[in-house]
């Protein structure tokens, strides 16, 4: 794997990060190679694994989703059909932007995007409290995001 992040590729994947709708005649260009060696290596990248999609990134302002909390949950359970119980429940979460599960004093950390205070505390009613092994929940509201890579889904 580490021979396909030669300082090309490397080039190449960074330049991706920022515009995956970079024609690949400008990307050559900007890589110093032409269009075909450029187009195999993202090939190849892509046959790899390291290159596992392209996505539209969202607004969440233009969406009206500016209102980020953070939530702990801690499970009554955690043996491995527990788990696999609440991973299959959270995913279809759509609210629900990111999920982590925790080696600490907690088991997941859910990153949730809603409209507004009113959104979230219907969205931890009806769906997050209602997760499978679910025993407590702790929530932290962003104030302001001082680094955010993502976006939004809907």
């Amino acid at each position: 794997m580490n021979e396909l992040l030669d300082p090309t590729n490397r080039r190449i994947l960074a330049e991706l990060t920022a515009n995956a709708r970079i024609p690949v005649t400008e990307l050559a260009r900007k890589v110093g190679l032409s269009k075909t060696p450029v187009a195999l290596r993202i090939k190849q990248l892509e046959d790899a694994g390291l290159i596992t999609g392209y996505r539209a990134i969202l607004s969440p302002v233009r969406l009206g989703l500016t209102h980020v909390t953070y939530v702990e949950v801690r499970m009554t359970d955690t043996r491995q059909k527990a788990l696999e119980a609440f991973n299959a429940a959270v995913r279809l979460i759509p609210e629900v932007e990111e999920c982590y599960m925790i080696a600490g004093g907690f088991d997941y950390l859910l990153k949730v995007r809603s409209r507004d205070m009113t959104d979230f505390r219907r969205i931890m009613a009806e769906k997050i409290s209602s997760l499978p092994h679910v025993n407590a929940t702790s929530s932290y509201v962003a104030m302001e995001a001082v680094i955010e890579q993502g976006g939004v889904t809907l």
